[in-house]
């Protein structure tokens, strides 16, 4: 991938996706390509092709997804596994058929088994049963990287999967119902902090474990792979088994939810108390990356959780501070 190449960003708006778009441009990508959701249905098969036929991309980031924690995947498993495998399905094929060079697809550290080994390497796809408050997006994003490996075994493509952890950064979903746990909690904390509130109640027990990555650590990452020298990148492809096309992108460090919650309130500055509802499902006990492959290509994660901690809760304030 080069300065001067044609690169299209699926999904610019997103949380994952404008972080690609910001690490792109402060490189110097001129040739960017981007849609919004009103502008191209990425479901729509038809308007797909039309697309790749006319803006004819060089390299293809797919960070469009439909997305979101424990409450929306409970809520809407049917649209979540539908929508998911429609994006995938249109974008990849139809990358194929225009003859895209080169396709980093985002996975999400779900498709790992629910018991699965800690850190989790790239080895560990479909290795036991998935979590099932998950099921359907963690399929659908199971079959995206079948549908890469498999691209790769039969027409020679060079498609990629990154595999990032749980996401946060600017541009974050802070919907209560559709959000993931790190924007929720700002929010529940914010929301409570403004009313007087005396306490919060949040679901689980607050025992599971998680990793956090700054979606500007993730992009920096992303793009790196697809800057590789041929010869390497080829080597992460990796077009025969045992191997899928998988690289994980994470810190390497992870804490509980409780933990994660107390350090939110503190940003805040919430001084209620936390109570849990332990009636509420948990989701996976832990998800901890290993990242040692992309960790052996230079990169590095440059944003502590303290300090995108503060950053985010500045973003939340910037974008719906004055509605609370």
């Amino acid at each position: 991938m080069q300065r001067e190449s044609r690169v299209y960003v699926a999904g610019h708006r997103g949380l994952a996706g404008s972080a690609i778009a910001r690490a792109l441009s402060s490189r110097g990508y001129e040739r960017l390509i981007f849609r919004t959701r009103a502008e191209l249905d990425l479901t729509d098969r038809a308007a797909v092709r039309e697309f790749f036929g006319r803006e004819k991309p060089q390299h293809v980031f797919l960070a469009a997804a439909r997305a979101g924690g424990i409450l929306a995947n409970k809520s809407y498993p049917a649209e979540f596994i539908y929508q998911n495998l429609a994006i995938q399905t249109n974008v990849i094929d139809e990358a194929r058929r225009s003859g895209v060079v080169r396709l980093l697809f985002l996975g999400a550290s779900c498709i790992y088994p629910r018991d699965c080994p800690q850190p989790m390497r790239e080895s560990h796809l479909l290795t036991g049963p998935l979590e099932f408050t998950n099921h359907p997006y963690a399929i659908a994003k199971i079959a995206g990287v079948e549908m890469c490996w498999s691209y790769n075994r039969q027409y020679g493509t060079r498609y990629l999967v990154a595999v990032p952890n749980n996401l946060y950064g600017p541009g974050d979903n802070y919907d209560l119902e559709s959000g993931h746990v790190l924007a929720a909690l700002i929010r529940r904390f914010h929301e409570a902090k403004a009313s007087g509130a005396k306490s919060v109640a949040l679901w689980g027990s607050g025992n599971p474990r998680r990793e956090m990555l700054h979606s500007d650590d993730m992009a920096e990452a992303c793009v790196t792979l697809m800057e590789l020298p041929d010869e390497r990148f080829d080597r992460l492809v990796a077009h025969e088994p045992p191997q899928p096309p998988l690289v994980n992108i994470g810190r390497g460090e992870d804490c509980t939810i409780r933990e994660l919650a107390e350090r939110v309130r503190d940003v805040v500055g919430f001084r209620g108390d936390i109570e849990w509802d332990a009636s509420k499902p948990d989701g996976a006990p832990q998800k901890l990356l290993d990242a040692s492959r992309m960790r052996a290509l230079g990169w590095s994660p440059r944003t502590t959780l303290d300090a995108g901690l503060r950053a985010a809760y500045r973003d939340f304030l910037s974008r719906f501070g004055s509605a609370s």
